[in-house]
């Protein structure tokens, strides 16, 4: 297959041709079980009427105007976006690591603030994150990145201004946080760290240890939000309740788009001209965000996603197989840590019809649209058994 765009992915050579629900077709016809959805982002999978007729209406509308100006969509995504979250600002921007980005700075603003009226001297502008985390490719959500394996010295260097402490190290968190630390930004569970979980009683313990040396919880929940763990946003489920919240991935279903979220004491901390994007938050996004967050607070929606996450994880959990060491997860965010290379499953599961990802190398990751039948998950389930058996 002649090489036409950057090789930035490492891409297989399949090459798809549409989607529907939980299945993906490729040019030649071949049909596959699709337990990636684009890594999260296709969470009411493809081709879903309602997302399909916000997105065809809306372009007939109206695409893109720009932030000069505000547009009927986007003030009122905002408004079912903050009702539904709890929160009361909202910034759009396109990806995850934007989002992320915009809370970096939304956070050491405050900061700053902070530390001028405490006239201390001593900036407020570290951000304590974890081990194992992921926040993004920007330069800063790269250092923001507890994995080392991140930090290619190709890009050196990198912005200074973060530590890295152990999820569910009690210790850690007496001498984390100082008086120069302005935010605590912790994923509610690590994805490409391993699909690790968060204890919420740490988390609880790690959220009022930030507070009390004066700095805010950033919760990045660009992979986890949007239903993803089973509920709308999975820090409901640590009991953490933070300051800010950042969304991407499955926020419209598909269109590119991200969003930071805050409220309390950061309320109005961005002033005009603070942190700006020309595409952020375009009507043809809001719309379909609008069409997702409709969906997903529709009645028994986020149930159904508990329950068919409960089914993936008890199935292969039955299998017994030696090859596999732990299966783990919450909704439909699944890790299975197996004994062979997770890579070469991966591409054993690809020829046999099944998507799937990885989050290291010996973690299968399951990340299926949120729509996804008992008969899909069935025939995708089928296809990984019979790879882990041959």
């Amino acid at each position: 297959m002649e090489k036409v765009i950057a090789n930035n992915y490492g891409s297989f050579e399949v090459v798809f041709h549409r989607g529907e629900g939980s299945r993906l077709y490729d040019v030649d016809g071949k049909e596959y079980i699709d337990f990636v959805s684009g890594i999260g982002v296709n969470c009411l999978g493809h081709n879903h009427p309602a997302l399909v007729k916000a997105v065809q209406e809306q372009a007939a509308r109206q695409i893109h105007i720009s932030n000069y100006y505000n547009s009927d969509q986007g003030l009122a995504f905002a408004q079912e976006l903050l009702a539904a979250t709890g929160m009361e600002r909202v910034y759009f921007g396109n990806s995850g690591a934007e989002a992320n980005e915009a809370a970096i700075k939304l956070a050491r603003k405050y900061g700053w603030l902070k530390s001028q009226a405490e006239g201390s001297g001593k900036p407020r502008n570290m951000i304590v994150t974890l081990e194992k985390s992921f926040h993004g490719r920007t330069l800063a959500t790269l250092r923001a990145t507890g994995q080392e394996k991140f930090h290619v010295p190709a890009f050196e260097p990198y912005p200074a201004g973060f530590r890295h402490i152990p999820a569910g190290d009690y210790s850690a968190l007496d001498s984390a946080f100082d008086e120069t630390v302005c935010a605590l930004m912790i994923e509610c569970v690590q994805g490409e760290g391993g699909v690790n979980l968060i204890a919420p009683d740490w988390a609880q313990a790690a959220a009022t240890a930030t507070r009390k040396s004066g700095a805010i919880v950033i919760c990045d929940e660009v992979q986890t939000g949007m239903g993803r763990t089973g509920s709308l946003l999975a820090s409901e489920a640590l009991g953490i309740q933070p300051e800010i919240v950042t969304l991407a991935k499955g926020i419209a279903g598909g269109i590119p788009m991200g969003a930071c979220l805050w409220r309390g004491g950061l309320r109005d901390v961005f002033v005009a001209g603070d942190h700006q994007s020309t595409f952020g938050g375009n009507p043809l996004a809001c719309a379909a965000g609008r069409a997702v967050l409709s969906q997903l607070t529709s009645a028994g929606f986020l149930q159904r996603v508990i329950q068919a996450g409960e089914a993936i994880r008890g199935q292969v959990a039955s299998w017994n197989l030696p090859c596999i060491r732990e299966v783990r997860g919450k909704g439909l965010m699944i890790g299975i840590d197996v004994e062979q290379s997770a890579a070469q499953v991966q591409k054993d599961c690809l020829a046999a019809g099944l998507c799937i990802s990885t989050a290291g190398a010996n973690t299968l990751r399951f990340l299926p649209p949120l729509v996804i039948t008992d008969e899909e998950i069935n025939r995708g389930l089928d296809i990984l058994k019979n790879i882990l058996f041959s």
